[in-house]
């Protein structure tokens, strides 16, 4: 590839925009898609450094007149996949490389039907990061990616390279990603209390929670990850260690009164749970509640 790496973010959120950031502090030329125009994006990162991310978000892929591009950075979030479509129509060719920054564990048969042959690498993201206003965005700490270990994936690890993102490939990314999948499925604990990571140090929740993970954890080793039930404690510990104020996005979007990611989150666990006979009594408590609160 000669000259700089064209790249279009599609959903500049909190993950979008960190990762916007990201890829132009990198030497990227970067294009904004979304639905809500911006000038510009704001990303904040903690300690007070500030980065301004040049917009203006485009609104209308119909509009779009470039051709395809050389990276498509999918960072909308999971049910809203299809509302997407249309960008990646506009953006994507056979040369596209697609990342899906998303939750779950099905980023390529959600995304892959609508690259038009581009190549779909799915990712785990780890980005602590939440809108604090609109085109505004607040980094807590360094963005990470977990990558499969493929060709096309080491061509975002290249992209990447010199913008802050710290790259892992994996060899057996269903682990890792199925690993993320619990972590984000317990977190709906947080969702249906309207609380931050505090609960997780409340004597009546950890049992819950601790339960919900081994359901998970099952669940996915149904699906050939390697994740034995002694994963269920280290999991506890994290979320014990974490910041009494950190969030999670799908409790923001309940507090904003967004429609939820509850099916590629939770909702997942059982669907494959009754695919491979393995019960999810705690998460077919928890789904219906996180449909029914969904907005």
């Amino acid at each position: 590839m000669t000259g700089a790496a064209r790249v279009a973010v599609v959903g500049p959120g909190a993950v979008g925009a960190t990762m916007a950031a990201a890829v132009r502090r990198a030497g990227c030329d970067v294009m904004l898609c979304g639905r809500t125009p911006h000038e510009r994006l704001v990303v904040e990162r903690e300690g007070g450094a500030t980065e301004i991310v040049a917009g203006p978000v485009l609104i209308d892929p119909a509009a779009l007149t470039g051709g395809a591009v050389d990276f498509v950075l999918v960072a909308v979030k999971a049910h809203q996949t299809e509302a997407a479509a249309p960008w990646l129509r506009a953006l994507c060719g056979e040369r596209t490389v697609v990342l899906v920054l998303q939750n779950g564990v099905e980023q390529r048969a959600l995304v892959g039907p609508h690259a038009h042959g581009a190549a779909v690498v799915p990712a785990v993201v780890w980005s602590p990061s939440e809108v604090t206003s609109p085109g505004r965005v607040r980094v807590r700490d360094d963005p990470r990616l977990t990558l499969p270990a493929e060709p096309a994936a080491r061509a975002v690890a290249a992209l990447f390279d010199g913008s802050g993102v710290q790259i892992d490939l994996a060899d057996d990314y269903a682990t890792q990603a199925w690993r993320k999948l619990a972590i984000n499925a317990v977190a709906a604990l947080m969702v249906l209390a309207g609380r931050r990571a505090a609960i997780f140090r409340r004597d009546d929740i950890q049992p819950l929670a601790r339960a919900l993970a081994l359901e998970c954890l099952a669940v996915a080793r149904a699906e050939g990850a390697d994740l034995p039930d002694a994963v269920a404690d280290e999991l506890m510990t994290e979320f014990e260690a974490m910041p009494e104020d950190l969030g999670t996005s799908m409790l923001f979007d309940r507090e904003a009164g967004r429609a939820l990611e509850w099916e590629a989150r939770n909702g997942v666990v059982v669907r494959r749970g009754a695919v491979h006979g393995v019960p999810t009594p705690v998460s077919d408590v928890i789904v219906p509640l996180l449909a029914a609160a969904s907005g």
